[in-house]
């Protein structure tokens, strides 16, 4: 029998593992490289598209902050010239017609030369009419005063309302009696202090209860032994009457039988002539002094007519004067 041949030992073969070994490097050397050229192409881990983005923003919000900030900065001039608009408008249209006005100056100067031209002819013509007329003989000037003078000859008298006599009632009258007349008639009070002086006062009775000239008056008559106030009434002097005879009872002591009343046809002056010694009679106030009035100025020449006036017409016969109604006051007691 054979004998076996002995066999070395079997070796462990290592180049599987090295091959997997070098497959596993070369595949992290490739991993590596590519992380390195991706890198590469980042910046802070952003693309070249995004920091492209990112910059045109920026940009972008900066401009945006310099429109805000020139809005801002305009905004009140822009309201100001709102403002001005219209002046310039306005100043626009005046620009036009001073425009229209220089256009037309020529023109203007033309005929205002030509009104200056025509007013001289005229003021000459006048001067010549006033010398013509200055220079008219002295004749025709008193032809002219005469017929005036005969204008005033001619003219009718006034229709003036004849006087009112007022008559005493004779046997009635007590001897000794003194009657001071009162004129009532609208709103005032006539009072005589004798048959020729008289004063007038309103017959409101606030107006009476003030007036010095009044009441010294009823004061006087009433110090008067025998007086009596006659109150001569008009058609409408009635209130008037009341007023004053009231006054005169309340305030200054009058009795009733001292205030008497008599009615007063027409609208003429009373006239007082017929009661003789029965009218009584007190000083009436001296009258205010007048001013001196100022110096006429010297009188122009007036220029004559160019034709005398005509005369006028020779008026009709005058009516006749009514014959003057006269009064009675009634009896005193």
């Amino acid at each position: 029998m054979g004998k076996r041949r002995h066999r070395p030992p079997e070796e462990l073969m290592m180049v599987p593992f090295l091959d997997i070994l070098c497959s596993l490097i070369g595949v992290l050397i490739l991993i590596i490289v590519t992380l390195c050229v991706t890198q590469m192409q980042r910046v802070n881990g952003r693309t070249e598209e995004e920091i492209s983005r990112a910059e045109e923003h920026l940009r972008l919000l900066k401009k945006l902050k310099e429109n805000q900030k020139l809005n801002t900065d305009t905004r009140p001039k822009v309201e100001a010239l709102e403002k001005l608009k219209p002046k310039l408008a306005e100043q626009e249209e005046r620009k036009a017609k001073l425009r229209t006005l220089l256009s037309n100056s020529k023109e203007i100067q033309q005929q205002e030369s030509e009104r200056e031209m025509k007013l001289l002819k005229e003021l000459d013509q006048l001067s010549l009419e006033i010398n013509g007329l200055k220079t008219q003989p002295d004749p025709l000037q008193k032809e002219i005063a005469a017929l005036n003078l005969e204008i005033q000859k001619r003219k009718p008298p006034e229709n003036k309302a004849p006087s009112v006599v007022v008559q005493p009632g004779g046997s009635g009258m007590a001897k000794g009696s003194k009657v001071f007349c009162v004129e009532a008639t609208g709103g005032r009070l006539t009072f005589y202090y004798n048959a020729q002086n008289k004063g007038t006062v309103s017959a409101a009775p606030d107006v009476l209860a003030n007036d010095e000239p009044f009441n010294k008056y009823l004061t006087s008559v009433k110090a008067v032994e025998g007086s009596k106030l006659l109150f001569l009434l008009r058609d409408d002097g009635m209130g008037a009457y009341n007023n004053g005879a009231g006054w005169a009872q309340a305030n200054h002591g009058f009795q009733v039988s001292q205030v008497t009343k008599l009615l007063i046809p027409g609208r003429g002056e009373i006239d007082l002539r017929m009661f003789n010694d029965f009218l009584g009679s007190i000083p009436a106030p001296p009258k205010p002094e007048k001013p001196p009035a100022p110096p006429a100025p010297a009188p122009a020449q007036p220029a004559a007519p160019a034709t005398p006036p005509k005369p006028a017409a020779p008026p009709g016969t005058p009516p006749a004067p009514a014959t003057p109604p006269t009064a009675n006051p009634p009896k005193p007691g």
